[in-house]
């Protein structure tokens, strides 16, 4: 537990309606000002002693309320951490999904764990979670490891970011350029093109059948800056030296990767966001024990994909889950 979170919860209905409640967790202030993240609960129609904590990626809150049933179905409580500076948890005075380095996230992390395993009392604990989660999660995981805490029983990684998708040229004398001035200029903005047809295929006013906060989730996603990316990237580092999550894991990720800045049929049926070549390749470097699937039709966030490949995605954490030892 961090022992500068706050420990007293304030508990509102939260925006996704019932059953769904959400709790505001106060954390130290940091330069800019007030800090919170936020925890969502849906508690499991008949719970057998375990919860799923859930963590979102970048430019992302946590919406997906079907993968709360789901999970609920199997008899998990269901938590999801809002992290700082996103979705419920962004405030006004802050730079939306900013971090100089992943281990701010520790707090939260710690915290949220506290509240699920000492306060409401889970046994075990599987952690969820996709993209930019995907790679902040297991580093917290392996540092509470090496601290001799409480980990999880499971870890679903749900196309996990642990490389910079682009050439060799980007990935290397780019990520020295990025080091040098995310350092001196944490602030400033890394040019970019974002399309938007990503969450175009996603959200249901446009190709999709989802419904989500825009203005948590922007069709042409959030700047990102070169602070940010430094401390993506060193993440990145510290994760293909090897660490240990330990606990088995399960990597979920899309058959194939088609980037496109327009829209095509590939755009509803491919990852347009992450080289899924490069999640299976670094995946090995999680731990022990991984195990990869490769959903056909998936999209980045396979639980969002088109029925037959999120109902394939469902099916292999199911199955995948029954193959561990409570």
């Amino acid at each position: 537990m961090s022992t500068d979170a706050a420990a007293v919860a304030t508990h509102t209905a939260d925006v996704l309606g019932e059953p769904f409640v959400a709790e505001t967790i106060e954390l130290p202030a940091d330069a800019e000002g007030p800090v919170v993240a936020t925890l969502v609960h849906h508690p499991a129609p008949q719970a057998h002693g375990g919860a799923v904590l859930y963590v979102h990626g970048f430019c992302d809150y946590f919406f997906q309320r079907g993968l709360a049933e789901f999970f609920g179905q199997l008899g998990y409580d269901f938590y999801a951490l809002d992290l700082r500076k996103y979705g419920r948890s962004l405030l006004p005075h802050q730079t939306a999904n900013f971090c100089l380095d992943v281990g701010e996230y520790d707090a939260e992390l710690d915290e949220a764990w506290r509240r699920i395993t000492e306060r409401d009392g889970h046994r075990d604990v599987v952690v969820v979670a996709h993209s930019t989660g995907g790679l902040i999660l297991p580093l917290w995981l392996d540092a509470r490891r090496k601290a001799g805490s409480g980990g999880a029983r499971a870890v679903i990684l749900n196309s996990p970011w642990l490389d910079m998708q682009g050439s060799l040229l980007l990935r290397t004398v780019g990520t020295q350029a990025i080091d040098q001035v995310g350092a001196r200029r944490p602030y400033q903005v890394i040019p970019r093109t974002v399309s938007g047809v990503y969450a175009e295929s996603l959200h249901s006013d446009h190709r999709g059948e989802w419904t989500f906060d825009t203005a948590w989730k922007p069709l042409e996603s959030f700047p990102v800056r070169a602070g940010w990316m430094r401390a993506i990237r060193r993440a990145h580092r510290r994760l293909h030296r090897g660490i240990d999550v330990g606990a088995p894991v399960l990597v979920l990720a899309s058959k194939r990767t088609a980037f496109t800045p327009v829209w095509t049929e590939d755009v509803s049926a491919a990852d347009i966001v992450l080289d899924v070549e490069q999640i299976a390749r670094w995946s090995h470097r999680l731990g022990s024990y991984v195990t990869i699937a490769r959903v056909e039709g998936a999209l980045h966030d396979v639980f969002l994909s088109a029925e037959t490949a999120r109902t394939e995605a469902y099916d292999t954490a199911r199955r995948w889950l029954s193959t561990l030892e409570r």
